[in-house]
């Protein structure tokens, strides 16, 4: 098997993962779509020389010890991708993401604008979440780099792998890769402070310690960024509290009311226009009725219609709201917005013209006329 050959092609088909097992032709994920390849099925030698031919030394000793790696590499003249190496019913099976070469911008992206002036916030935490796959790396590459772009700033990112790599602008940044730089994500935050950063890119938060770690550098004055696998922004509190044992949530309460900035939750919807994806964004901002709502367990729950609310002054929108958006500009079909949308039924009906005629929040997201 011809592992190039293959990437090129996944390249090509402007995929973003690519599937390869003993027995199967490789598989590509299209457009949320899994596209089988006109390919050989590779058998477990071929794997196996794959195995030989990329991993590195150490790789292939934690690969031969825990039966799985993750990684990252770069193939001159095609792309980088992000890798996970594994096995499954005793034979190696690989998943191969591609990491575009260049980090796109929020317009190409078709990312709300605010998310710009977020990134260029001096401090707080700032955190993207959604399922896998739905875009949160790629919309931290492009605050970092709008960050490398227009301010002076020593950024310090700990990844696991490292994905985007960034050329000094503007900025300073310093890359660190879990099991290469540094030891874990723990270990690497325990001593970043002293590596005098302003920016603090955290790529992803997996247990106490590390939010432990994220809230108190943000409570000090920097900016720090990360992801969390949650839905929306008021489940994302919850999974934040989650973290810790019950008679430590008034205090983590307290400390998210003074750093929290921003929780972006994200889903990618099939386009209707063209051909690809586009995002689908909740954006809540963090202001001081929200703050008082964090404190407050019993007003928690009220934060989703704040950033119903939060449209004109703040900049705030939730997933319907963004997903209507996206309708009234055909970018995708209803179909797809009844799929993606938190609240169908209310959806359909407003697509029908049918809500409280008081309700001026959603606005800049509807057509006048009626949809259908």
């Amino acid at each position: 098997m011809n592992i190039k050959r293959v990437l090129q092609r996944m390249v090509e088909l402007k995929a973003s993962d690519l599937h390869v097992k003993v027995g199967t032709k490789p598989t590509a994920r299209v457009d949320g779509s899994l596209v089988v390849l006109d390919e050989a099925a590779p058998s477990q030698p071929d794997l196996e020389a794959i195995v030989d031919q990329i991993l590195t030394p150490k790789q292939k000793k934690t690969f031969e010890e825990t039966k799985e790696v993750d990684f990252a590499f770069g193939v001159t003249g095609l792309s980088r991708f992000r890798t996970n190496f594994y096995q499954q019913r005793g034979t190696i099976a690989m998943v191969f993401r591609q990491v575009p070469a260049t980090i796109p911008s929020f317009e190409e992206l078709n990312l709300p604008s605010v998310i710009e002036e977020i990134a260029g916030r001096p401090r707080g935490l700032v955190l993207v979440c959604g399922t896998v796959g739905s875009g949160k790396s790629t919309t931290l590459a492009a605050m970092i780099d709008s960050v490398n772009r227009n301010e002076a700033r020593n950024v310090i990112t700990i990844e696991d792998p490292v994905e985007f790599l960034y050329r000094d602008k503007k900025s300073t940044i310093s890359q660190r890769e879990v099991g290469l730089d540094t030891a874990s994500f723990a270990e690497g935050l325990k001593h970043i402070l002293r590596q005098d950063p302003d920016v603090i890119l955290i790529g992803e938060i997996r247990d106490a310690e590390t939010m432990q770690t994220a809230l108190m550098a943000a409570d000090t004055g920097h900016l720090v960024l990360s992801t969390l696998h949650t839905t929306d922004a008021p489940q994302t509190i919850n999974r934040i509290l989650s973290f810790f044992p019950p008679h430590q949530h008034e205090e983590i309460r307290f400390m998210l009311s003074t750093t929290l900035q921003a929780v972006l939750a994200m889903r990618l919807l099939p386009r209707s226009d063209r051909a690809g994806r586009i995002p689908a964004v909740e954006v809540m901002t963090v202001t001081s009725t929200i703050r008082e709502y964090l404190i407050d367990p019993a007003k928690t729950s009220l934060i989703r219609g704040l950033i119903s609310e939060g449209v004109s002054q703040y900049g705030m929108q939730t997933f319907d709201q963004g997903i209507m958006k996206l309708y009234t500009e055909e970018k995708i079909n209803l179909e797809t917005a009844l799929r993606y949308c938190s609240n169908p039924t209310e959806f359909e009906l407003r697509v029908k013209g049918i809500h409280a005629t008081s309700d001026e929040s959603w606005k800049p997201f509807e057509r006048r006329e009626n949809l259908v």
